[in-house]
């Protein structure tokens, strides 16, 4: 029997990266899942194997720290595979300012949500190369598209570095076979907001305004099929993300400076 194609997950023990395990396990891809938390990891990947039938390795992992990524290649190599898809979703967002967080902590928010997945990429994209096949995809944010706000200061910038990314890697990778996609959805039920302390500003959003982890899976799956190299989940979403381009850069920053306390944390 041909061995299945293989799924790679960050960030998948909770949230948009779980949801795209059990996606992709129920389209027959074996899938590796990827994060800190080894205990919850294997909860999924055993629900997910008993659930699907196919295979689900755990890797438990800090993407934080050097040489994480050839770790978690070596362990997939150790088990004789290889990484057909590349989903680059693990992230966070780090509450306070600028100047009222450490540079370590940005350093490491640099490490997790930008270098990580650029070497994840670039080191797994040879292989796709030569089988001429391969799919990445690159959770970006609709925050990549607009104005910066206060809070979280580099969040919206390392978004808006992973659509470039996906843009260039799409051109790059025309015609070979391998697909890479932006995927940038809004507001969606995750823990992520617990995790960096907006949960209570995120209650007071209009439900309208959010989505599930599975509507954005479906979306992102979709959009890597087709090729498509930016995908804005939800019409919502889409609409706010015309609007950036339309509204001028001043009234477009002005607009996020009223609203920047709605979803951001400033405190230290």
């Amino acid at each position: 029997m041909p061995e299945r194609r293989l799924a790679l997950i960050t960030g998948a023990s909770a949230g948009i990266g779980e949801a795209f395990a059990r996606y992709y396990a129920e389209r027959r891809f074996d899938v590796a899942l990827t994060a800190r938390r080894k205990d919850r990891l294997d909860v999924i990947a055993q629900d997910i194997e008993a659930r699907r039938g196919v295979a689900a390795i755990t890797i438990a992992n800090d993407l934080s720290k050097p040489g994480a990524v050839d770790d978690i290649l070596a362990t997939l190599q150790e088990n004789g595979r290889h990484a057909d898809v590349v989903i680059n979703n693990a992230g966070y967002g780090l509450p306070g300012t600028f100047e009222n967080t450490s540079w370590q902590d940005q350093a490491d928010f640099l490490q997790v949500l930008l270098t990580a997945p650029c070497e994840l990429v670039h080191k797994t994209l040879p292989g796709m190369l030569d089988r001429r096949y391969g799919r990445i995809l690159n959770i970006a944010s609709l925050a990549g598209f607009a104005p910066g706000s206060k809070g979280h200061t580099l969040y919206g910038a390392v978004k808006a570095a992973l659509i470039k990314f996906s843009q260039s890697m799409n051109v790059e990778c025309e015609s070979t076979g391998v697909h890479s996609t932006a995927v940038c959805p809004g507001f969606t039920y995750s823990e992520f907001h617990d995790v960096n302390d907006t949960r209570k500003q995120m209650n007071e959003m209009p439900d309208f305004m959010w989505q599930t982890a599975e509507e954005v899976v479906e979306a992102a799956f979709h959009a890597s099929e087709r090729n498509q190299a930016i995908v804005v989940t939800g019409g919502v979403n889409k609409t706010l993300a015309a609007l950036t381009k339309i509204l001028p850069d001043p009234l477009a920053l002005n607009l996020m400076k009223g609203q920047s306390a709605k979803f951001r944390n400033t405190d230290g």
